[in-house]
């Protein structure tokens, strides 16, 4: 599978480590809700078809990056900085990012 950084151009999927579902938001850190810690580390959706990932270039430009890609076919749809996704490392929301 190669996946097409949008600074250092297409690479194997040997460089890069995912990070986790695009989708997923992040309890607040300070936050004692049980349940919610609960629902945010053990359950996990498990879509067919496009599927909004994070991945890090860790083996390159260090970027992390928003990618689509379909679950069954390993096709990618689109790849982008995370930055401009809106979502930081792990699918949490960056401050002052829109929704």
């Amino acid at each position: 599978m190669l996946i097409t950084c949008p600074y250092c151009g297409p690479r194997d999927v040997s460089e890069f480590a995912y990070q986790g579902d695009g989708n997923r938001t992040r309890p607040d850190p300070s936050s004692t809700d049980s349940e919610a810690w609960h629902a945010y580390v053990y359950e996990r959706p498990n879509p067919a078809g496009a599927h909004n990932e994070i991945w890090l270039h860790a083996g390159g430009c260090r970027a992390h990056l928003a990618v689509v890609r379909d679950t069954l076919t390993h096709e990618i749809a689109s790849v982008r900085f995370a930055r401009e996704h809106g979502a930081a490392p792990h699918g949490r929301r960056k401050p002052g990012a829109k929704a």
